[in-house]
Parts: C-alpha cells; structure tokens; sequence
C-alpha cells in the first residue's frame, strides 16, 4: 500500500552530490531550473539533450521522463520533470529561509497565480512566438504575439497598481518571479517588444541584480535581429 508522502520539517542546506539536470540550453523553462540553482548556491552539473537528434523520445530519456520533455533533474535519486513542479521541489527542499515559496496561505496563493500564468499566457504567448521563430517553424505567429502583449500589458498593470510590491507576488523574490523571467526577458526574440512596458523592464533588471544571476544565451532573432 503506497504511503502519504511527508514534508521535509527541515531543508538541507546543499545536496549530498551535484544535481542532474538534463536541459536544452536555449529553453526556457530549462534556464529558470538553471537560475533557480545558482539562487539558491546549489551545486548541479548539465546534461544536454539533443531534441533535434530525437534524444529526449530514446528510451534512456524516456526512463527519466516518461513526457519527453526538458527539463529534467535527478537528485540523489530524486527524479522530477516539469519546471514549474521542480521550482517547488528545489524551494520546499534547499530554500533554508523559506523565502522562495511562502508558507502563508495567501503568499504561497499568490505565487501559485503567477506559476499558473506562466503555464499559460505565458507559455503559450511569448514563449510560443519565439520557439516560431528561433526554429523558424512555417506557423502563423500573430496569435502567439498578441496573447504576448496582453500578458505583458496586464503584468505592466500589476507591477503599477497601487500596493504593487517590487517582485510579482511579494516585496521580495520567488519562484513566480523565476517561473516568468526568462521568456520574458527574451520576448523580443519571438517578436514581442517590451520597449512600451517600462515597469516590467525595471522588473526584469531587479532579477538580474539578485546575487549569482545567470543569463540564458541571447539569440539573434525576431526583433533582435532587426536590432542588430
């Protein structure tokens, strides 16, 4: 009989070996594992998978994620897949201050929200739009943009109300925010500018000044190309 899990009473503060993480270097949801890991220090060693060589539908992969799908880690033994799912476990298990996913009802509600968005709006807008394009898939993008600008439009809106707080859920980072940023950060590779959203450009500088930061490669691509 399979038992309830139960809840970590205590976060270890490091893993006991570095965490896999099987990745696509120019995935989104990839780099927000690989920013979640270097914010909280954790040590954690790559695996590339070449999904246009057809690695991530071979059985080896397969047996790590039954979806085929990037990202992946395996902890210890640990084996995740799903951003958004991972974000939590790296929270719920390293995050000694538990900061990066309240406990509070309401702030944990809040971050929940946004990882939401970001599985939606936010996955099938800008993020969809640059794929398009960064692959130059025959698909009609126009759809994907708009949805791009409205999300940006509305988080624009959330980042100027009146209580707004400096980070998307709390006055401090979390996962949300990390859920959100990379695509975001590289809307304008999938044609979605970010140049009419001045309190979303400050947002994504403040995540770019949290300590041990790291970038997803730019390309040169969409509105990026035109730039360059």
């Amino acid at each position: 009989m399979t038992q309830p899990a139960t809840a970590h009473t205590d976060a270890p503060a490091r893993p006991d070996r570095p965490i896999k993480l099987y990745r696509l270097i120019l995935s989104g949801h990839c780099h927000r594992i690989e920013l979640m890991l270097n914010l909280l220090d954790l040590p954690y060693e790559t695996v590339d998978i070449d999904l246009g060589a057809g690695e991530h539908k071979q059985p080896a992969y397969l047996a790590i994620n039954p979806f085929g799908q990037v990202p992946a880690i395996d902890d210890n033994g640990v084996v995740l897949a799903d951003s958004n799912a991972i974000l939590v476990y790296l929270a719920n298990r390293y995050d000694t201050q538990r900061t990066w996913l309240p406990r509070d009802a309401v702030a944990a509600a809040h971050v929940q929200r946004w990882l939401s968005v970001a599985a939606g709006d936010l996955a099938f807008g800008a993020a969809a739009a640059r794929v398009a394009v960064l692959f130059n898939r025959d698909v009609d993008t126009s759809a994907m943009v708009e949805r791009g600008v409205l999300l940006l439009s509305r988080l624009e809106a959330h980042l100027t109300a009146p209580n707004a707080t400096p980070f998307v859920a709390a006055a401090i980072p979390t996962i949300a925010d990390v859920a959100l940023y990379t695509y975001l950060a590289h809307a304008p590779e999938g044609n979605v500018s970010l140049q009419p959203y001045p309190a979303v450009r400050a947002w994504l500088a403040r995540i770019e000044a949290l300590p041990r930061f790291v970038p997803m490669p730019a390309s040169p691509c969409g509105l990026n190309a035109v730039a360059a």
